[in-house]
């Protein structure tokens, strides 16, 4: 039984591989533009498919499932509500990065600050990148591979042993399809497994509803919906892991710098073929979102009733699909989070070597006389991200000794790196006079300050809230040293487009937009105490 969900898994992978091989084995990646974003030359449909499965990742399987068994369906909300950042970055983020022809997000401080914040901003995502996404990604996708294919008792070893295993295994793999396929390759085989998901997404729940019936969906659906409706409330109270009021404060600036700011995120939009296929490819993905919740969420509510006491709540939704799926359609499901985790694995490399390029590496070199040929520079930045593997495969093990939950790791972990990023990337958005020294010290001061809140002094705030109080305190902060020692000469926000692709926005973004947070708003309604959880 069990080989044949390996069979299936091989096959489905390999079947994923063959058509990124088939789309992109003739392009030549002869230059930093063609490796990095893969010659600016991709569709909607290809940008929508790998915005989402770059974030979409085995952290959400694990992570979302694991909340959703604990507490309630209010995990739901960092998914959700990520719709509404997403149609703000479409309408004013994303036409600023591309009218300054940017290949990284820091590119617009060196616009509207200086060189010098950029470059501290790269570090600042190079050490996000290496301490808390590679790790995370890493781990889920060992996680979750055990779950399913309890490769511990297969090979006769412990389970730390087993995570260790895997994680570098899932590392080289990953390794591999980065180094070797650039951009394009990871945008093509997203677009492949977001198809994938859809089919998934069906998939589980209803073998899962089937599994809880005694065979009958119906009758599994209905214990579901007539006991521990707690569990079906996404309203999430002061003591859940997301509280509603935090969707209006730190979650709010969280998801806006996520899906407007984060790297590895926005580098899949900035290589749209133009600003319209940008703005498609990302209301592609807020669809995307809106279905989510049937492998990220429902699987939890489903593990609820299945599993009265389970020792590993990580292991919630690998353990569900590997009971109650049929072994070809558990092999489906472990290919689809094998390629979530390689999408946000080779997502996050192929970042971690665009931004030590281009934006420290190169203007070193340049400065130094150094040789900085293409050719150089992707000798470089491929020896750098091959670093970059062995250090997340050597920390990703030990975040199984974290608490409060997988999921909860990751959000308080990246809040240390991304209000910091968000704050200066607003200020310089939205202000022409604060001058340079403002953004270097903003970051500075919030992260110092958040670092006292979440490990020196206990505040007894929730750290979503304490994320917005101090988003505020140094956006004022920000504000009064432009009071004071205003820029000479004001950002001109109106500069002439770099010209390098076209600027024209997507006539329907609008009639989308409005459709997309409607259902987003309904999505709340139908699982909340007015709803399914009364």
């Amino acid at each position: 039984m069990r080989w044949q969900i390996v069979i299936s898994f091989l096959c489905c992978s390999l079947l994923v591989a063959v058509i990124s091989w088939i789309k992109t084995h003739k392009q030549k990646l002869r230059t930093s533009t063609d490796y990095f974003l893969g010659g600016r030359s991709l569709g909607f449909i290809v940008v929508g498919g790998s915005l989402f499965l770059t974030n979409i990742s085995a952290n959400q399987f694990i992570g979302e499932n694991e909340s959703v068994y604990i507490n309630n369906m209010s995990v739901m909300a960092w998914g959700m509500t990520s719709i509404f950042a997403m149609l703000i970055v479409s309408e004013f983020f994303l036409p600023i990065y591309l009218r300054i022809g940017a290949i990284t997000t820091p590119d617009f401080l060196a616009v509207r600050f200086d060189s010098a914040t950029k470059k501290i901003v790269s570090v600042i995502f190079l050490a996000s990148y290496i301490i808390s996404l590679i790790p995370a990604v890493l781990y889920g996708g060992a996680v979750a591979f055990e779950g399913m294919f309890h490769i511990q008792e297969m090979l006769r070893i412990s389970y730390w042993e087993t995570i260790w295993f895997l994680v570098i295994a899932i590392g080289v793999v990953g390794g591999l399809y980065s180094l070797l396929g650039g951009l394009k390759a990871i945008s093509i085989s997203d677009t492949v497994l977001g198809l994938g998901l859809l089919i998934g997404g069906l998939l589980l729940p209803y073998y899962g509803f089937k599994y809880l019936g005694h065979g009958n969906v119906h009758e599994g659906l209905n214990v579901v919906l007539s006991s521990k409706l707690s569990h079906l409330n996404s309203i999430g109270s002061k003591d859940d892991a997301v509280p509603l009021s935090t969707l209006f404060t730190g979650m709010l600036l969280i998801n806006l710098y996520y899906w407007g700011m984060e790297q590895y995120i926005m580098q899949q939009v900035l290589a749209s073929k133009n600003l319209a296929e940008g703005q498609k490819g990302i209301a592609l993905a807020c669809f995307y979102k809106l279905i989510s919740p049937l492998l990220l969420n429902v699987p939890g509510l489903i593990a609820v009733h299945i599993y009265a006491n389970l020792n590993n709540t990580a292991s919630v939704f690998p353990t569900l699909a590997g009971d109650v799926l049929p072994p070809l359609f558990t092999g489906l499901i472990a290919a689809l989070v094998f390629g979530a985790a390689l999408s946000t694995f080779s997502a996050g490399i192929n970042s971690v070597g665009t931004l030590f390029i281009m934006n420290l590496y190169k203007p070193w070199a340049e400065a130094k006389g150094k040789n900085s040929s293409e050719k150089q520079l992707l000798r470089v930045g491929k020896r750098f991200q091959f670093a970059v593997i062995l250090i997340g495969i050597l920390i990703a093990p030990f975040i199984i000794f974290s608490s409060g939950g997988f999921y909860t790791y990751i959000q308080k972990v990246s809040s240390f790196f991304s209000v910091p990023v968000f704050t200066i990337l607003i200020v310089g958005f939205t202000t022409k006079k604060v001058p340079p020294i403002a953004a270097k010290v903003g970051a500075l001061f919030f992260i110092i300050a958040y670092s006292i809140t979440q490990f020196v002094v206990d505040t007894g705030i929730h750290y979503l809230h304490m994320v917005a109080i101090l988003f505020v305190v140094t956006v004022l902060l920000m504000l009064l040293m432009g009071k004071l020692w205003p820029m000479p000469v004001p950002y001109n926000r109106t500069m002439q487009p770099a010209g390098t692709v076209d600027l024209k926005p997507w006539k329907h973004r609008y009639i989308f937009g409005i459709i997309l947070i409607v259902l987003m708003v309904l999505t709340f309604v139908v699982f909340s105490p007015v709803g399914l959880a009364k």
